[in-house]
């Protein structure tokens, strides 16, 4: 059977959008862009398969398709700035098989003005044809919750903008198959503006929050129970909870380099989650001092070394920068975490707890990084010499929280 959608990027935007659309009845074939690390588990990928995903193998299968939706990763470069490389060489790839009539989306997350003045060209100069009169081409932000189960793509509204009205009505009717709800936006521009309010939303809360864990810590004020209280009023707030850090896909975008000022606040957000594993490995060696211990030659062990909970997921984790400044202190660092079996800092091994009760029994420190389901925190909490929560995930009483 031939396939009706493209898929091009299987990382973690593309193979979400595949199962979805495989779920919907679509035939769907995933083109890769390079070494991807998505979100879904093994068996959920034989699900896919099972029910007719495809690889695609050869490039000219990209020209079969009624509709091709680009998912390419766009993580930061070294000078900070949107990397679109992966979003070129899938544009490439696509423009030399595109044929006339075909719906392409982006939906890779891009500042205001990438699908218009980067892929655009790219698509039209490969394959001859003009995007709005030959082919259509939209951008819709992905709306990705990894490990979330109650958040289905059908219950998901999904935002389309495009370059024409006939481009956004296209796309609309692509993802009315997959979705309840189409919202559209006035153009592709409002659509990728979408994208980084969405995004900028989250990190710019979390770094409230994590100014707030400090500030608490400080007057002796239990954070925990000011969110459990605040999260009570109905109007006017919405609760985000402090961590060691932010980590996963979407990186906060503060539009440098494409509009005529930066987003000043969320360069601050970015400046006060960043400063978030200093601060946890700095409770921590204060916390082995108050307890008659130095970090120097202390067994420290972490729980919970991904970015998000029940999930193998390790991108943009704090744990990395906190296993590092915990070994500059002279720690001796070990982890336990039940969906990463090898891991490695500064391209060493860390060593992995087998025995995570008696690891905890063991260890001078135990660090909860990660509240996976698995982790039977009440009997941590016993074992543990010391424990630190960084999530407030443990019961009232039981370990020091962030």
């Amino acid at each position: 059977m031939p396939a009706d959608l493209a898929v091009i990027g299987l990382g973690p935007y593309g193979l979400p959008l595949a199962q979805a659309a495989v779920a919907a009845g679509i035939p769907t074939i995933g083109y890769a862009t390079g070494p991807e690390a998505g979100s879904l588990s093994p068996a959920e990928l034989r699900r896919m398969h099972a029910a007719g995903f495809r690889p695609a193998t050869e490039p000219a299968q990209l020209g079969r398709v009624r509709t091709a939706v680009i998912c390419a990763p766009t993580p930061r470069g070294a000078d900070g700035a949107v990397d679109l490389g992966q979003v070129e060489a899938a544009a490439r790839t696509l423009a030399e098989r595109l044929r006339p009539h075909t719906t392409v989306i982006l939906e890779s997350p891009v500042l205001p003005g990438t699908t218009e003045k980067f892929l655009r060209p790219l698509l039209e100069k490969g394959s001859g044809l003009r995007a709005g009169r030959d082919f259509h081409l939209a951008y819709s932000p992905s709306r990705v919750d990894p490990g979330n189960r109650d958040r289905t793509p059908a219950g998901t509204p999904k935002v389309i903008g495009g370059l024409t009205p006939a481009c956004t009505e296209s796309a609309a009717a692509f993802y009315g198959r997959l979705t309840d709800k189409v919202v559209r936006a006035r153009g592709l521009r409002e659509a990728e503006a979408v994208q980084v309010l969405e995004t900028n939303y989250r990190h710019v809360n979390i770094a409230l929050v994590n100014e707030m864990a400090v500030l608490c810590n400080e007057l002796g004020v239990d954070l925990w129970d000011v969110i459990r209280c605040a999260e009570t009023k109905p109007f006017g707030f919405q609760a985000f909870r402090p961590g060691p850090g932010v980590g996963g896909h979407g990186v906060p975008q503060d539009l440098t380099g494409h509009a005529s000022r930066t987003l000043r606040m969320v360069e601050l957000a970015q400046q006060v989650n960043n400063r978030m594993p200093r601060y946890v490995v700095q409770r921590a060696a204060t916390l082995l001092n108050e307890h008659g211990k130095s970090a120097r030659g202390a067994r420290v062990l972490l729980l919970g070394v991904t970015y998000k909970p029940d999930l193998a997921d390790l991108q943009g984790t704090p744990a990395r920068e906190i296993a590092v400044r915990l070994m500059e202190l002279g720690a001796s660092v070990s982890y336990h975490d039940p969906y990463v079996p090898a891991w490695s800092v500064l391209e060493r091994p860390v060593p992995r707890a087998d025995s995570l009760y008696e690891a905890a029994a063991d260890a001078d420190l135990t660090i909860l990084l990660q509240q996976h389901r698995t982790y039977d925190l009440q009997g941590l909490s016993v074992k543990a010499q010391l424990l630190l929560d960084t999530r407030g995930a443990t019961p009232t009483g039981a370990a020091h929280r962030l």
